[in-house]
């Protein structure tokens, strides 16, 4: 039995509001861990805060992407604006990309200068930082799955990159307070950390990203629920090609049918309609069905 297709509905809405929302919520705290780390002598904190301000560019740019890939096609471009929300995701994981050396570079040049030890109580701002980037993380994360936007899929990892880099300096800032005399730079080898599993997401997301500009193939649950929805419509024979392509938050496919060679013209149109129908009902996300209908020759 052919498993279900994931619930992808249209729309962007509700990834642009979270956009929005992540927008104000990386900006403030942006300025809290910066300064905090810049009072703290915890350089992690500063890394944290330069993340911080990466995913307030990378929540507009977002925002931005979702925005024109909402946009209703016209002469220009009849396929849409979707490209834009794949688009704005790979603008958003080079972003990662170039925080991730940054902050490497940075601390890399403070494990070599002498510093003092972190602040106890910078401790507090980073579980702070923590909890409400996962539960930011975790809400557009939610939301790219319903709509299957790439650009708020990264915006979300992008969000838990942030968490992951508080959480390591978390680690690192307690290492050096415990540890005591010779233990300072810990922080500054937990930025180092945190850089590394940046770059791991940040590639991650941007092959994602380039694999939907170059029309790369969906998964294969979306390819099986289109071809199910056609062959189990009353009068097709068979399938002899299916081709289907995601722009955006939404999915073009296209379809030879076969069917009876006896058909008339007229009935062959009011198939296609009817397979139209059902692979919409079963992929809502799918903005375009091409139907070619095609004489049924058994092998």
């Amino acid at each position: 039995m052919t498993a279900p297709p994931p619930t992808i509905v249209p729309g962007t809405q509700a990834s642009q509001r979270l956009a929005q929302v992540g927008l104000v919520i990386n900006a403030l705290l942006a300025v809290v861990k910066l300064v905090a780390g810049i009072l703290g002598n915890a350089y992690a904190l500063v890394a944290d805060a330069i993340e911080s301000a990466t995913d307030m560019i990378g929540s507009l740019v977002v925002w931005s992407g979702l925005r024109i890939a909402s946009r209703d096609p016209d002469e220009r471009y009849p396929f849409g604006y979707g490209r834009a929300e794949a688009l704005a995701g790979a603008v958003v994981a080079a972003l990662m990309l170039g925080a991730a050396a940054g902050i490497a570079i940075e601390a890399v040049r403070e494990i070599r200068t002498p510093h003092h030890a972190p602040a106890p109580w910078t401790l507090a701002v980073l579980g702070l930082v923590i909890v409400v980037k996962e539960l930011l993380a975790k809400k557009v994360l939610h939301a790219s799955e319903r709509t299957g936007s790439v650009a708020a899929s990264a915006d979300g990892w992008h969000h838990r990159a942030d968490a992951i880099t508080s959480a390591a300096a978390f680690v690192g800032i307690t290492v050096a307070i415990v540890g005591g005399p010779g233990w300072e730079p810990a922080d500054d080898w937990a930025a180092l950390v945190a850089a590394a599993v940046i770059v791991v997401n940040g590639t991650l997301l941007l092959r994602t990203a380039l694999g939907d500009l170059m029309d790369r193939a969906p998964a294969p649950v979306i390819h099986d629920a289109v071809t199910t929805a056609a062959l189990e419509t009353e009068g097709v024979r068979a399938i002899e090609k299916l081709k289907i392509r995601k722009t955006g938050t939404a999915y073009y496919v296209d379809i030879h049918v076969q069917a009876d060679p006896a058909m008339s013209l007229h009935e062959a149109h009011i198939l296609s309609g009817r397979v139209k129908t059902s692979i919409r009902r079963q992929i809502p996300a799918a903005a375009g069905v091409l139907i070619h209908m095609e004489p049924y020759e058994p092998q």
